[in-house]
């Protein structure tokens, strides 16, 4: 009666040290990742506004072509995990390596395709005729680097698969130093402007998958893994990531909905909104950084055909993703006065956003269960469900939105349909969590 608990205990304290052991790191990693433009908003800005304009132009396209590959990493992270657990580094490593071939693939596509397109993208992007000349310029240069951005995030699965968070954190922080440190060089010390900073980034990119394929190589040939070309590893890899590219799809077919909807609003509400949109992005990774190790590790203990371990760590971590909701919520609301005047002095932009700001807050405990349930069922490998809920959640969510500005609701209702959203997704996460259908034991799925 008395020993029950104490292991219980001991077990709960293990599934911490294991989380954090994995969490820290990765929110460490997913941090610096969009200090890059951030580093090379600031460098161009002071070239001028029709430049800054052409690089937020560019860069909306280039992040969307690198995010809606995230699969790579996911998918990689939960097939080299399974592989871990159950004993077989070797076969892990060259499912990671097949990952990375198939990143090389993509790249190699995106590049084909946007370097002859570049100008009729930035066009139906609606750039001006000054800012449109410097956004192509960005657009076709950093292009070049996009092969390498699609390795690191293969090679970043492979690494997380392997439960190293750290080495993902040291390269990002290396890459973010030598990505600034070039941006100044190239774009003042060497006068070429915003086609230096757009060197400096490719540079820095390739600097960063170079890196990760030491560490792979190594482990390669450590565990003696072939590095050739597998095509049927190649097209399994691409299988298993195209349930994770359609959920991706649709959840930014869900933000850019949110964003119409609030641009037909009127100004102060799109500028709330994009205010909102940027914390509501900040917090989701921290959560994100939860869920990456849950990917880990629940695809660890399936590989080990530990099914009850993981479902201790899948309910160990959902009570991690409530707490650390509920603590966000609150800093969120405790510190509005703070953060508020940073992003603008309108009083209009500061009066709407603040009521949505406090919708944003009470729901980042549904956030929690949502993005862990998500990395619980990613490391599971139960794409072709994830894929079907958030079409699923895109089709409760899209009519409600876009209903808001017909009924004459603001900025706070559509934060309110943003929360119906999310809860729509946590339903279907939690009833696929309670069914045990993602428990699927073994090497592979």
């Amino acid at each position: 009666m008395i020993q029950a608990p104490a292991t219980s205990k001991a077990v709960r304290r293990q599934h911490d040290r294991e989380i954090v052991s994995l969490a820290l790191p990765a929110f460490g990693a997913l941090v610096a990742e969009p200090l890059f433009l951030m580093v090379d908003s600031a460098i161009v800005g002071h070239l001028g506004t029709p430049q800054l304009a052409g690089l937020a132009i560019a860069a909306a396209l280039l992040s969307t072509a690198v995010s809606v590959f995230v699969f790579l990493a996911y998918a990689t992270t939960a097939a080299v995990a399974r592989r871990v657990g159950a004993g077989d580094l070797p076969a892990a490593i060259r499912q990671g390596m097949d990952g990375i071939w198939l990143a090389l693939l993509l790249g190699a596509a995106v590049v084909a395709l946007t370097l002859p397109t570049a100008p009729w993208l930035i066009d139906a992007f609606g750039a001006s005729d000054t800012a449109a000349p410097y956004a192509v310029t960005y657009l076709r240069i950093s292009s070049l680097g996009i092969p390498a951005m699609l390795v690191v995030l293969a090679a970043t699965g492979v690494l997380r698969g392997l439960q190293d968070t750290r080495t993902p954190l040291y390269v990002a922080i290396g890459g973010f130093a030598v990505n600034g440190a070039l941006n100044v060089g190239l774009v003042y010390g060497a006068g070429l402007g915003i086609a230096g900073s757009a060197w400096g980034t490719v540079i820095a990119q390739c600097g960063m998958a170079v890196a990760y394929l030491v560490v792979v190589v190594r482990g390669a040939r450590r565990h003696g893994a072939s590095l050739r070309p597998d095509p049927a590893g190649i097209r399994a890899s691409a299988q298993a990531g195209a349930p994770l590219l359609v959920r991706t799809l649709s959840l930014r077919a869900v933000l850019m909905i949110a964003t119409a909807v609030a641009a037909r609003m009127g100004d102060a509400e799109v500028a709330a909104h994009q205010i909102i949109l940027s914390l509501w992005s900040l917090m989701a990774f921290a959560l994100d950084a939860i869920a990456i190790a849950g990917q880990a590790i629940i695809g660890r203990y399936l590989g080990a055909n530990d099914a009850e371990g993981a479902r201790q760590v899948c309910r160990r971590m959902v009570q991690w993703g409530v707490a650390s909701g509920v603590v966000l919520g609150a800093l969120l609301i405790v510190a509005r006065p703070l953060f508020v005047p940073l992003f603008t002095s309108d009083t209009t932009v500061q009066d709407t956003l603040l009521p949505a700001l406090l919708v944003v807050a009470l729901s980042q405990p549904i956030s929690g269960v949502v993005f862990v349930l998500d990395g619980v069922l990613m490391g599971a490998g139960d794409g072709p469900y994830l894929a079907w809920a958030m079409l699923l959640t895109l089709a409760v969510f899209a009519p409600v939105a876009l209903l808001v500005p017909v009924l004459g609701g603001g900025l706070t209702a559509l934060w309110w349909a943003m929360t119906l959203m999310m809860t729509v997704r946590m339903v279907t996460l939690w009833l696929r969590s309670r069914s045990g259908r993602w428990i699927v034991t073994g090497a592979t799925r």
